[in-house]
């Protein structure tokens, strides 16, 4: 039997998840968009919830297309608040156009994935940890990236959200060491 992380077992759309994504280095801006878009939906709620509706809002959202995205109005919101598939959250629609405006002005300065790797020095940070209570919810680098994303205009952005952000997007490897997935990402 395969040992995984405590929290995605028994579900298989998480385990699959767990097994493929979660952890693993991410320094493709776009896909680094549309997981913070997704972690911000996630404010409140659980991850697999917004997992289950991952495809609905990739399909809702034009696949995440920042350009795209960022040229929505007030039609694309209320076509958005109607969409049952998705999170219908005004304000977080609302923080993902923002962020998709945001998206092009960094990525044209100094990268988007630069400029949210740059709060972990451009490495994977490798706790080691042993049991899911010694994971924190957010630790000074998310804490730094929280910061400076809400000084850019970003929107639930907090540090537990870009916490969880940076150990989907593999920037910090999070895996309990009895994980399977540990010593794999732990080699990258």
């Amino acid at each position: 039997m395969t040992e995984r992380c405590g929290w995605c077992e028994g579900d298989p759309l998480y385990e699959a998840y767990h097994d493929t994504e979660w952890g693993v280095p991410v320094h493709e801006p776009l896909k680094l968009f549309e997981n913070l878009v997704l972690e911000s939906f996630q404010a409140g709620l659980s991850w697999i919830t917004i997992l289950r509706k991952r495809e609905a809002f990739r399909a809702q959202f034009d696949g995440f297309d920042p350009e795209k995205l960022a040229s929505w109005g007030a039609e694309n919101t209320s076509n958005a608040m109607q969409n049952p598939g998705i999170i219908r959250h005004r304000g977080k629609i609302e923080a993902a156009i923002t962020a998709a405006r945001l998206y092009a002005e960094i990525e044209s300065r100094e990268g988007f994935a630069p400029f949210l790797w740059q709060f972990t020095g451009g490495e994977v940070i490798q706790p080691a940890r042993r049991a899911a209570a010694d994971i924190p919810a957010t630790t000074k680098e998310a804490e730094a990236m929280s910061k400076a994303l809400k000084k850019q205009g970003f929107k639930f952005c907090g540090p537990v959200i870009c916490y969880a952000f940076m150990e989907a997007s593999g920037m910090v490897n999070d895996h309990l060491v009895t994980c399977h997935r540990h010593a794999a990402l732990t080699s990258l």
